[in-house]
């Protein structure tokens, strides 16, 4: 009975995601082919790779931060989360041995640990998701200094960072584990009884507890999990690097929130797909790639960024406003 009910709440938006990613995906493919006539670099194998490798974190960034945008909250502290996971891992390889497996289970436990505490903390005492959040960015940025001292950790076995840096039949290792990362999310939304229950309380929290849905639970595992992704792709640049430093995930929080956006998930929850959330990754990663390829200042991509976010919320918001009668 309960099954049923928040199928129906979800049922509704389920036409409008897959139009959404028809026009994304149009996107894409548009930007795409300009690109190639912006710059004769663009298409070879070596710039492919750096754009895939790239996506490799930006995706795995995007679809953790996908899974809250669809449940109405955000999390500010992804970046401090996978920056945290990325030292926690490093030092127990480098100064303790531990077996790479097993240090890099760790991390990611830690990320879910991290994840769930601010779930639990925004659950527990009715907080708001970003205020909380810009908190516990501040305290697992200060929890990576204290681990760190501010140093780099250096010296991780190359067995290892062939996982951030290494190749497997000329695909950047990374892109195999956003692949995989890609899709758990994608079963977990499209064909668990969480999914329905994650589209339900977006897209009303109130018509969700009428038909039984426990809240603070769907909104813990789903803190857990975008900590557990984070704290993956924390680890994965570690290795890229080549070593730990205490910058990694600084700049991370802007693309999680605008690649999934972009992609047509609704800040404001219950709107949109995990797919969505990836195309809007790719779109960011091209945008990006074709503004160094072009010789513009590299700043101008945050620039960018950002005017596309704005772009792509004000365009959801009118069509939110205008267009759900239809």
């Amino acid at each position: 009975m309960i099954a049923s009910k928040i199928r129906n709440i979800a049922e509704p938006i389920r036409n409008r995601r897959i139009g959404q990613l028809t026009g994304v995906i149009g996107a894409l493919v548009l930007i795409f082919v300009v690109s190639c006539f912006i710059s004769p670099n663009f298409l070879t194998s070596y710039n492919i790779e750096i754009m895939l490798r790239d996506l490799g974190f930006v995706g795995i960034c995007a679809i953790a931060q996908g899974l809250l945008l669809l449940l109405g909250d955000i999390d500010i502290s992804i970046g401090a989360i996978a920056g945290l996971c990325s030292v926690l891992s490093a030092k127990l390889l480098v100064d303790y041995s531990v077996n790479p497996i097993l240090a890099m289970a760790i991390g990611v436990g830690a990320g879910a640990l991290l994840g769930c505490i601010n779930g639990l903390l925004i659950t527990t005492f009715g907080l708001n998701s970003l205020v909380l959040t810009i908190g516990t960015q501040t305290t697992y940025t200060g929890l990576n200094l204290l681990v760190t001292r501010g140093r780099t950790i250096t010296g991780l076995p190359e067995k290892v960072t062939v996982l951030g840096a290494g190749t497997f039949f000329g695909i950047p290792w990374p892109t195999f584990f956003l692949a995989g990362v890609f899709l758990i999310a994608i079963f977990l939304t499209t064909r668990t009884v969480f999914g329905r229950q994650l589209y339900a309380i977006g897209n009303s929290r109130e018509a969700a507890k009428i038909v039984g849905i426990k809240e603070q639970k769907v909104r813990v595992i789903a803190y857990a999990i975008t900590g557990t992704f984070a704290g993956l792709a924390g680890i994965l640049m570690a290795f890229r690097l080549l070593s730990a430093q205490t910058a990694i995930g600084q700049n991370w929080v802007l693309p999680s929130i605008a690649a999934p956006v972009i992609g047509g998930i609704a800040t404001t929850g219950g709107i949109g797909s995990i797919a969505g959330a990836l195309l809007g990754g790719a779109i960011m990663g091209v945008i990006g790639n074709i503004i160094v390829l072009g010789g513009v200042d590299v700043y101008w991509q945050q620039v960018v960024n950002g005017l596309i976010v704005v772009l792509a919320i004000t365009i959801d918001s009118l069509y939110r406003r205008f267009g759900r009668g239809r």
